[in-house]
C-alpha cells in the first residue's frame, strides 16, 4: 500500500518496537474515549438533582440516544478531513500530536461542572478524535513492508491495545463517576488522555519514517503523490467503499452498546449482587458493564487472531471481506441473547416488577465481541493493503466514518425501542443482520476480484519469530 520506509526497525516479539508506541497511546486515547462515552447517556438521562453530583440534565431516553447517535457519528465523520489534512498538508505523525493535544484540552474541560464547558469539551474531542483516530491507524500499517503477513496480527495486537483502554475506562470511569459524581469521571478519563499523549511524545523516536507528510519538496515520493490512480487502484477503492456498507451495517447494530442497552442495562437489568465488591458494593454500575466487550477482546483476541492465521494457511477462505461477513452474523445472534432478556422483564403499567437476569447481557456482549474480533480489526489491515498512498489517511478517514454513520444509524434504531419495545427492536437487528451477513457471503467472489490480489501473502519472516506469540510472552 505504501512507500513509507521502514527507517527504524528495531523489533520487539517479532513486531516492530513502533507498534508498541501507537498500542499505548491509542489504549490511553481509548481510556479516554469509551471512559466517557461509558457514562454519557446516563449523565444526560439522570434527573436534574441540584447540588448533587449525581445530577444530570434530565434528558428522555429519544432524545438521550438521538444525541449519542449524532456526536458519536461526528466523532468518526471528522475522520474524513482528519486523514485529508493528513495526506494533503502534515502527515499522519504530526495530525496524531494535534489530535491528542486537542484531546487532552477536551477531556479536561469536561471536568469542569458547567454546561459550556460539557458541549465545549465535546467538540474539541471530536476534533481531536478525526485527527488521530485515522491517522494512527494508518501509522500501524505503515510499520509493515507490502505483502507482509504479519500486518494483520500487527492490527491484532493494536486492536486488543484499543480494548485494553476501553475496558479499564468504562471499569474505572463507570465506578468513580458512580461513587463520586459524574465530572470526576469526566476527569479521570481526561488524565488517561494526558498520560497517551505522553507516551506518544516519548515514543517518536521509534516511529522514524513512519507517518512523514510525503508530499514535501525534499521527499522521495512526491512525484508518486501526483500520479493519477491506475485502473486496479480505481477497482481497490471501489471494493473499500462497498466494504464501509458492512462497517455501517456492523457499527448500527453494535454500537446499541452505548446507547439503547445501556439505557436497558440502567432501567430493567437486575444489577444486584449477592456479595458486596470494592468500591462499587452490592449493585454493579450500569456504565460497568460496557467493559465486557473490551474483556472479552482482550482474552480472545489472540485465539481468534491465531484461528484466522491457520485457518488460512491451510488454504480456505481467509480473505478481510469473508471474515467481515462472518463477523456481522455472529455479531448478530448476540442480539438473540438481548430478546431474551426482554422477555423477562415485565411491567405493570409504567412500573417494573421484575427485571432480567445479568447473564443476558454478558452473552450478548461475547458474540458480539467475537464477531468484533472477525470484523473490525481485519477491516483496519483491509484499508492500509488496498488504498493508494497518496489517499492513504483519507481512506482510513472514511473508514471511521462509515464507523460514524453506524454510529448514528444505533441512535435511531434505539430510538424505535421507545415506540416499537425492546424485544422487537434486538430480534429485527438480530434477523436483519444475520440475512445481510449471508448476502456478501453470496457475492464475495466478484468482490474479492476488484483487489486484483492485494491481499496475496509477498513473502515474510520465520514464523517462529513472527507469530503472534506476544500474549504467551506477556
Amino acid at each position: 500500500m505504501s512507500t513509507i520506509k521502514q527507517a527504524n526497525k528495531e523489533e520487539l516479539w517479532g513486531h516492530p518496537k513502533g507498534l508498541y508506541v501507537l498500542f499505548f497511546v491509542e489504549m490511553w486515547e481509548r481510556f479516554s474515549y469509551y471512559g466517557m462515552r461509558a457514562i454519557l447517556t446516563l449523565f444526560l438521562a439522570a434527573p436534574i438533582l441540584l447540588g448533587d453530583p449525581q445530577s444530570g440534565y434530565g434528558w428522555s431516553n429519544a432524545e438521550t440516544l438521538s444525541f449519542y447517535g449524532t456526536y458519536t457519528m461526528f466523532v468518526y465523520l471528522m475522520s474524513i478531513p482528519g486523514g485529508w489534512i493528513a495526506d494533503k498538508f502534515i502527515g499522519q505523525k504530526k495530525a496524531v500530536m494535534l489530535g491528542g493535544l486537542l484531546l487532552c484540552l477536551g477531556h479536561g474541560i469536561l471536568a469542569i461542572d458547567a454546561q459550556w464547558a460539557f458541549f465545549t469539551g465535546l467538540i474539541l474531542i471530536v476534533v481531536g478524535v478525526g485527527f488521530l483516530k485515522p491517522n494512527i491507524s494508518t501509522m500501524v500499517g505503515g510499520l509493515y513492508k507490502p505483502g507482509d503477513d504479519r500486518r494483520d496480527k500487527g492490527f491484532y495486537i493494536f486492536y486488543i491495545g484499543i480494548n485494553l483502554g476501553a475496558f479499564l475506562g468504562a471499569l474505572l470511569v463507570g465506578a468513580v463517576a458512580a461513587k463520586w459524581g459524574w465530572h470526576y469521571g469526566f476527569g479521570l478519563a481526561g488524565i488517561g488522555m494526558a498520560l497517551g499523549q505522553i507516551v506518544y511524545m516519548y515514543g517518536l523516536k521509534y516511529l522514524e519514517g513512519v507517518g512523514d507528510f510525503l508530499g514535501k519538496k525534499d521527499s522521495p515520493d512526491k512525484e508518486l503523490m501526483k500520479k493519477p490512480l491506475t485502473s486496479i487502484e480505481k477497482d481497490r477503492m471501489l471494493v473499500m467503499f462497498l466494504s464501509f456498507l458492512i462497517i455501517i451495517v456492523f457499527w448500527g447494530a453494535f454500537e446499541q452498546a452505548g446507547g439503547l442497552m445501556s439505557l436497558y442495562t440502567e432501567q430493567k437489568t437486575d444489577r444486584m449482587l449477592s456479595f458486596s465488591l470494592p468500591l462499587i458494593g452490592n449493585e454493579v454500575p450500569a456504565a460497568v458493564f460496557q467493559s465486557i466487550n473490551a474483556f472479552f477482546i482482550i482474552t480472545l483476541g489472540t485465539f481468534v487472531a491465531n484461528f484466522w492465521y491457520k485457518w488460512g494457511r491451510k488454504g480456505k477462505e481467509s480473505s478481510s471481506l469473508f471474515k467481515m461477513a462472518v463477523g456481522v452474523i455472529i455479531m448478530a445472534f448476540g442480539f438473540f441473547f438481548m430478546s431474551k432478556a426482554s422477555m423477562e422483564v415485565v411491567m405493570e403499567g409504567d412500573e417494573i416488577v421484575q427485571k432480567s437476569a445479568m447473564i443476558w447481557l454478558v452473552l450478548a456482549y461475547l458474540f458480539h465481541t467475537i464477531g468484533e474480533l472477525c470484523a473490525s480489526p481485519v477491516a483496519l489491515s483491509f484499508i492500509t493493503k488496498l488504498a493508494p498512498v497518496k489517499y492513504a489517511s483519507f481512506m482510513m478517514g472514511a473508514y471511521f466514518a462509515a464507523t460514524g454513520l453506524g454510529n448514528k444509524v444505533a441512535g435511531l434504531v434505539g430510538e424505535l425501542s421507545e415506540g416499537a419495545g425492546e424485544f422487537q427492536v434486538f430480534t429485527g437487528i438480530a434477523i436483519f443482520c444475520t440475512i445481510f451477513g449471508i448476502l456478501i457471503l453470496l457475492i464475495l467472489k466478484p468482490l474479492k476480484r476488484l483487489t486484483h490480489g492485494a491481499e496475496d501473502i509477498k513473502g515474510t519472516k520465520n514464523e517462529e519469530a513472527e507469530g503472534f506469540e506476544l500474549a504467551d510472552q506477556n
